[in-house]
Formats: structure tokens, C-alpha cells, sequence
């Protein structure tokens, strides 16, 4: 693969295929304020008026372009030829992430529709791509403010402001062509029962696979260590694979097997690559548990927001530091804040070992009635789907913050949806409030005083009321409970009020910040009554200066104060 375009590794770590074709890099560009573009032709259009680099968002300055206003639509143009060798088969034209309701047209013909702003989705091209020069157009319709969409914390104003940032719109994830056989491995499932020493594999297939035989065989440091088939009945295959050794996933101990999947028994064999970790989780009485051992969810609050290239890393490099960051100071993990992360950041996760919660970015979309579901639910499932199988994530949180004015039942379905989908993780319902039902119950707290912060949860530690963020409206009923967000101590040295936003009053030093935090943390971890925290946040972001770490990823403290603090033995813990 060529290293002269920007995001050149494979996006896709665990299905991985050797023949694939990287589309990133200078496109034609244009944006469309009055979405008149089909009725200009533009799906057939010769050129677009100006260029943008992809994978990064118009907003962004890595684009090239760093338009910041809203954009009702975006377009896109490139042309592709296919490699010699890719005659025969099937043709997929991939995308990691497009924000908001997008179309893509191949030589002016259209090859499908995609809505959602965070989900991954695939294309098969193979009737319309011909020998020699095609053409890809793209179209990405974005409205922040409809009320119809997730956005997480992009903000709906012209500027940024508060806790909300400069906007994603189109294009801000790998784009990439794919050859498979007729017949290939579409998805996976792997579900790893340590206790019974095996992995339970499921696998999605494209084109017709019906009667041939899907074989897998896992390795461990390069040793064959279990092997089995089965035979392919409709779309799908599933086979329980034995481990002769069980090497446990654990959090700064991420142990990882490979895993070779071959369909075979058409006119060509399909072979990807894959990995898995064998770990289990629970959650029992006031405790979560890895592999049956408590362990105190020491977790930071990461937006995944980055100054040139918004939502999108400038390398892969820059998501492996981030964890790397974070686990120097001495958190195990991170709830993955308002945004469905990329499959890169995953694949860090679970090769470092590092503990993460998937949620959706819900904000700005309307749950006070069942539109809301039917918005949210099926790109929170293509997700789910996607996602499932990296050990690094512990738990799914679909929704932040959400109100009084909810729809209890848009979050009690997607709730009863994703435990249907995932029985082996915890769900909360929504982080913070309003609960409906959740496996985990949590509460976001950002008291400054330490006194009274450590008051507010010393009566459920001797056996009286848990602290509920709206008493009368949600009820804690004894699950494991989980402080998600605190902290969020504003410290911004070098810069004026009116350039920074941040929680409660400002430290007026480094020690009495130091003292703060320490005071805090040591609330939370001191109290056998708690299972976990998160604190606001790895960075800060853009006016926001609620970080550990500034906005370019330099730290305000010395990580090793932070890590002392972090790593102190918790109450909960055996």
C-alpha cells in the first residue's frame, strides 16, 4: 500500500483481506448550499470546483479547504482504475464513516444510500466498474440542526461554544476498494468463553456460499492452537473452535490470539485474517468483574477531537498515543465520549490493553417520541455489529445525558435491543440521566468542593441512599454504581476567561488543582460503594480546558503526580 496518502493502513483490523485498494488522498470538491446538485447533474458532472484531501472533514485544515460554516451538502469526485489482477469476483467500495445521509454513484450510476454519521457501510460495485478509468461521486447531506440526527458534540451554533466543537460534515473516515470472490466472509461475531476454553465464531457471507465449508484455526506467539469447520447453511456459518490453551485478555495485559477464516468449496477460496482476546466480564451485587477478578474502572472522558483534523486522527500513530497518554497516567480505560470511535482506535485498545465503553453521539437528535428510535436504532446496530468482537470494549452506553423530556421507551427498546444483540457486556441505558433501566448505574458530578463531593456518597457506603442525579424521576435499585463523569477541573494557564470554558471555579495554582483532583479521586476510590470513575477529561478541546493534556496532546501536569493518585488501591477492589 502506498505511505503517500494520508490514513494508509488497513481500516478494518479484524477481517482483514490482502487485496484492497486505499481511495484516500486529493479529491475533486464542492460544497452544495441549496442541495441543488443532482438537479445540476453533478453525479455526472466532468469536474467539481475545487479539492480536498481525504479523509478529513471540509472543517478541518488537513482537508485543504477549512470551511467552517454549516453545509447543507458536500460532493465529492475521484477517479479509480482497479488492478490487473482483480478481473473476476466481487468489487466493494467501503466507507469507515460519512456524515450525515450519503449516496455514492460509480460512472454516474448509483450505487446505494447510507444514513448515519458514525456507522461503517459497504457498497458492492462490481455491475457497474469497467476495464480502465471509473468515476466515484459522492454526496453527503448534513443538518446538525434538524433535530433528525446524532451529533454528538458538534456544535449547532456558527462557533464553538461551551462543550461543543467545530462540526464534522461528509467524508471523515478511509475510503477504500476491496476484491473478494463470488462468494466471501462479509462479518464476524466472536464471542470467547474462557471458562469453557473456546471462541464461538459466527460469520456473515456474501454472494452465494450456501453447501461450502468455512475453516478456522487460531494461533497463539505463532503456535497452532485449535482448529475446526462448518458447513455453510443460508448466509451464515457458526462453529464452537476449542483452545488447547486459554491465555486470558486482561487490562494492561492483552493477550491476543490470531485467527485464519478460509471459505472454500466454490470455484475460488476466500481467506481473511482476524484476532481475538479471551476474556469475560460481569457484574454481580456492586461489582464489575474481568475474567472474575474485581477491577476498579479507572477511566478518562476522550472525545476523540483532534486541531487539524477534527474528528479524524492525522495518523494512526496519533490513536495509539492517545491510550498510550492516558495509560501513563495511570487509567486503565476510557468511556469513548459523544462518538462512535473508528476501528483503528479499537484495535489500540485491545493490543495495549486498554478498557472502553462504546456509546453513540445522540446529541442533537430528538428522543421525545418513536422518531428518535427510528433514527438511532439502525445505525447503533450496524455498530454493535462492527464492533462486538474487540475484548477491549466492556460495555455499550447508547445515550448521554439525555432529559426529562425523553421518551422512556425510545431508551428502554434500544436498551432491551442491545442486551438482545450483546448478553455478554453490562448496558446503561443512558450515562448520567435520566435511567430507565441499566445493568450499571451511574451519575455525572462536577462539584469542586471536596468535602461535600465526598459527603454526597458516604451514606450508600454505610448502607443508606445512593446519590441519584434526578431524585423522583430515576431510581438506583442496587446495581454496581459507577461515578462517569466528574472532575472536569478547569486549568488554563496562558489564557484569558474569555477564550476558555470549563466546569466550576478555577484553581488559582498547580497545587491547589493537584490537591483538588487528589481530593476527588480519593472520594471515589476510598468508597467501597463505588466500582468506577471517569474523569473530564484526557484534553482539552478547542474552548474547552477541562484537560489533563492540552488540545496538541502536551500535559498540564506531571503524569506521574496524576498516575499516583490514580493507582491507589480502591476500596472495592479484593
Amino acid at each position: 500500500m502506498r505511505n503517500d496518502i494520508p490514513r494508509p493502513e488497513y481500516p478494518r483490523p479484524q477481517l482483514v483481506r490482502e487485496n484492497w485498494l486505499n481511495l484516500n488522498g486529493t479529491w475533486q470538491f464542492e460544497i452544495d448550499h441549496g442541495r441543488s446538485g443532482r438537479e445540476r447533474g453533478l453525479p455526472e458532472a466532468g469536474n467539481l470546483s475545487g479539492s480536498i484531501l481525504v479523509p478529513f472533514c471540509p472543517e478541518s485544515r488537513l482537508s485543504g479547504v477549512e470551511y467552517k460554516d454549516f453545509m447543507a451538502s458536500v460532493w465529492y469526485r475521484r477517479e479509480f482504475e482497479l488492478p490487473a489482477d482483480w478481473a473476476g469476483g466481487r468489487l466493494l467500495l467501503h466507507f469507515g464513516a460519512v456524515d450525515y445521509d450519503a449516496e455514492a454513484w460509480v460512472n454516474g450510476v448509483s450505487a446505494g444510500k447510507h444514513r448515519g454519521g458514525y456507522s461503517s457501510f459497504s457498497f458492492d460495485i462490481t455491475a457497474l466498474v469497467k476495464p480502465g478509468r471509473n468515476i466515484l461521486t459522492v454526496c453527503a447531506d448534513d443538518d446538525t440542526r434538524s433535530g433528525l440526527q446524532p451529533r454528538g458534540k458538534q456544535s449547532n451554533r456558527y462557533h464553538s461554544c461551551g462543550c461543543l466543537y467545530t462540526r464534522t460534515t461528509g467524508i471523515w473516515q478511509t475510503v477504500w476498494l476491496e476484491r473478494t470472490p463470488e462468494a466471501y466472509i462479509k462479518s464476524l461475531i466472536l464471542t470467547p468463553d474462557p471458562e469453557n476454553a473456546c471462541l464461538y465464531v459466527e460469520a456473515e457471507f456474501g454472494g452465494t456460499a450456501c453447501g461450502m465449508r468455512l475453516a478456522a484455526e487460531a494461533t497463539y506467539e505463532g503456535k497452532p492452537v485449535g482448529s475446526a469447520e462448518a458447513m455453510v447453511s443460508g448466509a451464515s456459518a457458526r462453529l464452537p473452535l476449542k483452545l488447547s490453551e486459554v491465555h486470558l485478555w486482561e487490562p494492561g495485559a492483552p493477550r491476543l490470539y490470531d485467527l485464519k477464516l478460509t471459505l472454500s468449496g466454490g470455484s475460488e477460496a476466500d481467506a481473511v485474517s482476524s484476532y481475538f482476546g479471551m476474556r469475560s466480564l460481569a457484574w454481580d451485587g456492586k461489582a464489575m468483574r474481568v475474567n472474575g477478578r474485581i477491577v476498579f474502572q479507572r477511566l478518562i472522558l476522550d472525545q476523540g477531537f483532534y486541531p487539524d483534523g477534527i474528528y479524524t486522527a492525522p495518523a494512526d500513530a496519533d490513536l495509539k498515543r492517545d491510550i498510550e497518554l492516558s495509560m501513563a497516567m495511570g487509567f486503565n480505560g476510557a468511556r469513548l465520549h459523544e462518538k462512535m470511535f473508528e476501528q483503528r482506535f479499537l484495535y489500540w485498545a485491545d493490543k495495549l490493553g486498554y478498557m472502553v465503553w462504546g456509546e453513540h453521539a445522540n446529541w442533537g437528535l430528538d428522543i421525545s417520541g418513536p422518531m428518535g428510535l427510528e433514527r438511532f436504532l439502525p445505525e447503533w446496530m450496524e455498530t454493535l455489529k462492527r464492533d462486538y468482537s474487540h475484548p477491549a470494549i466492556v460495555g455499550w452506553c447508547p445515550f448521554n445525558e439525555t432529559n426529562r423530556g425523553q421518551d422512556d421507551n425510545v431508551l428502554a427498546a434500544v436498551y432491551a435491543v442491545t442486551k438482545l444483540f450483546d448478553a455478554t457486556r453490562p448496558v446503561i441505558d443512558t450515562s448520567g440521566y435520566v435511567h430507565v433501566v441499566t445493568d450499571i448505574y451511574d451519575v455525572h458530578d462536577y462539584d469542586q468542593n471536596v468535602g461535600a463531593f465526598t459527603a454526597r456518597y458516604a451514606a450508600q457506603a454505610q448502607g443508606g441512599e445512593a446519590f441519584v442525579n434526578h431524585p423522583g424521576r430515576e431510581f438506583y435499585q442496587g446495581q454496581p454504581y459507577f461515578v462517569s463523569e466528574y472532575g472536569g477541573i478547569w486549568w488554563n494557564p496562558g489564557q484569558t476567561d474569555e477564550e476558555a470554558w470549563g466546569y466550576g471555579d478555577r484553581p488559582r495554582s498547580e497545587a491547589e488543582f493537584l490537591e483538588r483532583y487528589e481530593g476527588l479521586t480519593n472520594a471515589l476510590l476510598d468508597n467501597p460503594a463505588i466500582c468506577a470513575f471517569c474523569y473530564t477529561q484526557l484534553t482539552d478541546v478547542e474552548q474547552e480546558v477541562n484537560g489533563l493534556h492540552t488540545y496538541d496532546r502536551k500535559p498540564k501536569f506531571d503524569p506521574a503526580v496524576i498516575r499516583r493518585i490514580n493507582t491507589k488501591k480502591a476500596a472495592i477492589e479484593e
